[in-house]
Order: C-alpha cells, then structure tokens, then sequence
C-alpha cells in the first residue's frame, strides 16, 4: 500500500505489532473519543456520506478496503476508492481494527483527494464504543482522522439488548450492565436489527438516524452495501 500524503490519514509511527501492544493502544486513546457533536440532519442540504469496508484473501494473505462517497441526498455514488495491501496483524476478536485501518486510511486517503473535501460522516461496517474496550474500529478510526464516524454492525458482540418492536425505526438499548453502548435498530419491518453505535464526534440519536436514511431499500445502509461491492472487486482484482 502507498503512504497517503495528508498526515490525517497516515498511521502513527508506533502503530502495534502485537496482541498486548494493540490492547494498550486501545487503553490509551479511547479517551479521546468524542460522543456527541453536530452532523448535517440526514438528507438535508449538499454533502458526502462516506461507507467503508474491507475483504480478505486469506490464502493470498491480502485485505482490500473501499471508500465511497455517496451524495447526501440522493445516495447516488459521487466519488470511491480502494486499496489493496498485506495484512500485518493476526486476527484477534476485538482488535480488528488493527488488521483494518492501515488499507482504510489509504482508501480514505484517496477518496479525500477525489471529493476535494472532508466527507460529512463515515459508516463503517462494525463497531465504535460497542466494543469490549469501547473503542472499536469506527471509533478509533474517527479519533485518527478527526471524521465525525458511525459503527453499523451486521451481528452482535457480546452485549445484551430487549427485542426491538416489529417496524422499521423501532429500537432498542445495547447494555453492558447498565451502560447503553449502543442500540439495535429495525431498518426493516420483521427483519433482523443492525446494531448501531458511535464512534467519534456523533450522537447515538443521530447514529440512529443516519442508518435509517442510508437504509433506504435493504437492511443494511447503502454506504456498506456500495462498499463491500467494491472492496471485494477490488481484492479479486487485485495481482500482489
């Protein structure tokens, strides 16, 4: 993978190779998270919505991440980019981020250049402060970049939550103990729930309300369906 220019998609120079360094990466930063701030109300006025998402070919030992860009609006694809590297951590549940980011911030890197812009917000595919840690790779992400960033989760991880009613909208708190951390939204009538938190500079209110517009179709927000798409052409394109 090429270094990005822009140093707030460069990794930090100590960036770990080990399960124990990573951890105390975690323990250390996820003070700097930020809950809370001011995004754009969904759908209103001009701006980009950015998905991110990575694939694996564990034979090839490769990772491809995409970023695209979609209008606020429309959700129509404005801009998108992918990378293609070596995967550098081993895989460890709860510390993915440290196999993820380092393709991410490149694509994010590239796609930044492409839009001439900061996007208005960042979904990726996964956990912020639903974490263990409470620093999962959408919050650690939003804390690199200083993107105002969302985790939309596919599955569950660890933490409990009350079934949330049948219609698209309804929710319910993710706990840990008394903590909310998170919440499971109905994007769907009848269907499954996405488990949605923050990451850095968003409220879960607003969290909440951007997968439901991104969600417009499907179940799972268009930002992550464009950009798993791509990021797995990329990686079977890919000739490392």
């Amino acid at each position: 993978m090429t270094s990005a220019v822009d140093p707030r998609y460069e990794l930090p120079r100590d960036w770990p190779s080990t399960e124990a360094e990573a951890i105390g990466v975690q323990e250390r930063t996820r003070a700097s998270v930020v809950v809370g701030g001011e995004v754009p109300a969904p759908g209103t006025g001009p701006g980009a919505v950015v998905g991110v998402d990575v694939a694996y070919d564990d034979e090839r030992d490769l990772v491809a991440a995409a970023a695209v860009a979609l209008d606020a609006r429309g959700l129509d694809i404005v801009a998108e980019a992918t990378a293609v590297g070596r995967v550098t951590f081993p895989y460890v549940p709860g510390l993915l981020a440290f196999r993820e980011i380092p393709a991410v911030l490149d694509a994010l890197g590239d796609l930044d250049r492409r839009l001439g812009r900061r996007p208005d917000l960042v979904v990726c595919d996964g956990y912020g402060l639903a974490h263990p840690r409470r620093f999962g790779l959408a919050s650690h992400l939003g804390v690199l970049t200083g993107l105002p960033t969302i985790g939309v989760a596919k599955n569950l991880f660890g933490f409990r939550h009350a079934d949330p009613g049948p219609r698209r909208g309804d929710w319910s708190s993710l706990l840990d103990g008394d903590e909310e951390v998170g919440r499971a939204l109905r994007t769907r009538d009848a269907v499954k729930p996405l488990f949605v938190s923050v990451g850095h500079r968003v409220t879960i209110t607003d969290a909440c309300a951007y997968t439901l517009h991104l969600a417009r179709d499907f179940r799972q927000p268009e930002t992550t369906r464009r950009a798993d798409a791509l990021c797995r052409r990329a990686l079977k394109a890919a000739t490392l």
